[in-house]
């Protein structure tokens, strides 16, 4: 595997795992969840936790139907695990396009099409399509900088950081101020991201999630000079 740049310990990193990747995939991340909260029906996409919650509640309620429009996006999410595993199995070893940058253009392409969509388009749809999409990101990019992270939920991260600041105050540990300063910042990317998804929602409503294509796109063109060097 080609690798780039080196952690504490003067190890090379892959270069899908710096942390200027994670970072932007963050930012990915943050403008998604927000993306489906104003323009698509007040929901968050790209955890499943609430909508696994809200299936337990309508099937209490022996409301099928809306249970059912629950469990779509759960599916979805792992359907995105699937397809995953099957493209690092594919791509994995090949010598030329690696199966992370196949997945951060599959994920370009899908929400070109999004973008395409009018709000009219039923929110069910492109929620759906989203969580697919934050499935495949958070099942391929799971390390920055030798710690895993996860790029479209902060809960794992906040602990993560909060854990490591601990690690680094009880025993002056510096490589866990380093590990906690990766995390906080990879949610402080996040909040960016939401922060300029509502931003733009505004403007350019449904077209907006195209400034997601191009950080995906910029993304991989980035993996790809890395690995020629």
């Amino acid at each position: 595997m080609q690798t780039v740049n080196q952690d504490g310990q003067g190890a090379k990193l892959p270069a899908h795992e710096t942390f200027r990747v994670a970072a932007v995939l963050a930012l990915v991340g943050g403008f998604l969840d927000i993306y489906t909260y104003l323009l698509r029906g007040g929901v968050f996409a790209n955890a499943q936790t609430g909508n696994i919650v809200l299936l337990a509640a309508n099937l209490a309620e022996t409301n099928w139907s809306r249970a059912g429009y629950y469990l779509i996006p759960i599916l979805a999410f792992s359907a995105g695990v699937f397809v995953t595993n099957l493209l690092k199995r594919c791509f994995s070893g090949t010598g030329g396009i690696r199966f992370e940058q196949v997945v951060l253009l599959i994920e370009a392409a899908l929400l070109l099409g999004i973008g395409l969509l009018p709000l009219s388009v039923p929110d069910a749809f492109v929620n759906v399509t989203i969580s697919f999409i934050c499935s495949i990101q958070v099942n391929t990019f799971r390390k920055v900088r030798n710690v895993p992270y996860a790029s479209t939920m902060c809960t794992g991260n906040l602990r993560s950081g909060t854990e490591k600041l601990y690690v680094y105050f009880a025993e002056r540990e510096r490589k866990a101020l380093e590990s906690a300063a990766h995390y906080f910042g990879i949610i402080g990317m996040f909040i960016g991201g939401a922060v300029l998804g509502a931003a733009a929602a505004k403007i350019w409503e449904a077209k907006s999630v195209w400034i997601c294509c191009l950080l995906l796109v910029g993304t991989t063109l980035a993996i790809r000079e890395r690995r020629k060097k």
